[in-house]
């Protein structure tokens, strides 16, 4: 049962994210906001609020493991597990700099993680001020430079300014509801199963929050506009390190968890080189870096469950 309230949570989730999204982009536009601030605080953070309005929740509810983990797990999906899928679909042949520079600050962000654990720095308000000013000046970089496709933002709806403030009131309560849902029920699952709910949060929470990035990546695939699903991938882990952990600090102060930092963080640096790797030498992303990383996500939800 509690499964099942899992999955209804991350399904509002989902839902509360989208709306938002359509909402805010619609009142965007009825206040002659410019579409490149729009993808600067709407669109390049998107797909990341199920992971951040579950974090916050976590957080906020003394559950900060789950959250931490969530935040660790999701990446490692999003590399391996999405890119995997989305290059089974159609291969990624042409890879440009700025998606190599966007996997250089996704190494950088691994290792900065890593040096916080063996340090034992907390993430607290101050340093979510520092992320969130980083990680604004990255977005502003990414737009500019065109790794962020604001063009889409046309195809989000045109609504009144009544009707877009109610989509975006509607969306934060299903956000909240949502939430509410998915992290109380992961953290009964973590209780029944007595599993560490950092292994609840890198696995079960982080494959479900994932979903929205396996979304687009299914769709751009689809479209042939797997370049976009690439650049929307390295750029949510971005997002999820600085944007999810920085807002969350704002709610209580938490450290890494021993089990996290202990492997799951060397892993997630690990496969986060290893598409660099593909990006940098072999200059393509087919179905041989799919094989490979599916069986080493796979293994890996295997060997951290025993």
């Amino acid at each position: 049962m509690n499964l099942i309230f899992l999955l209804v949570g991350l399904s509002i989730l989902i839902l509360g994210a989208e709306i938002i999204i359509r909402g805010s982009v619609s009142f965007g536009k009825r206040l002659n906001v410019s579409l490149f601030a729009i993808g600067i605080v709407i669109v390049a953070g998107g797909t990341s609020l199920p992971e951040l309005a579950s974090s916050i929740k976590a957080v906020a509810s003394n559950h900060s493991d789950l959250a931490v983990g969530a935040v660790v797990g999701s990446n490692i999906a999003n590399v391996i597990l999405i890119m995997a899928a989305t290059s089974f679909l159609s291969p990624i042949d042409q890879i440009n700099q700025n998606q190599i520079n966007q996997a250089w600050m996704n190494i950088g962000l691994g290792v900065m993680l890593i040096l916080m654990n063996i340090f034992f720095l907390p993430f607290n308000f101050f340093f979510g001020i520092i992320s969130l000013t980083v990680l604004f000046f990255i977005m502003f970089i990414q737009v500019k430079q065109g790794a962020i496709n604001v063009s889409d933002v046309e195809e989000k709806g045109d609504y009144s300014i009544f009707l877009s403030l109610m989509l975006i009131s509607l969306g934060i309560l299903l956000l909240i509801y949502g939430s509410n849902l998915f992290v109380d029920s992961a953290i009964k699952i973590a209780n029944q199963l007595n599993i560490p709910e950092a292994v609840i949060g890198i696995s079960l929470v982080a494959f479900g929050t994932s979903l929205p990035e396996l979304a687009v990546g299914v769709i751009s695939a689809i479209k042939r506009k797997v370049d976009f699903a690439l650049g929307n991938i390295l750029g949510s882990n971005i997002y999820n390190v600085l944007g999810v952990l920085g807002f969350s600090s704002f709610f209580g102060n938490f450290q890494i968890p021993n089990s996290l930092g202990s492997q799951d963080l060397y892993f997630m640096l690990f496969v986060t080189i290893l598409i660099f790797c593909f990006m940098f030498f072999v200059k393509r992303i087919g179905r041989i870096y799919g094989s490979i990383s599916l069986v080493m996500y796979v293994s890996y939800i295997i060997y951290i469950y025993n």
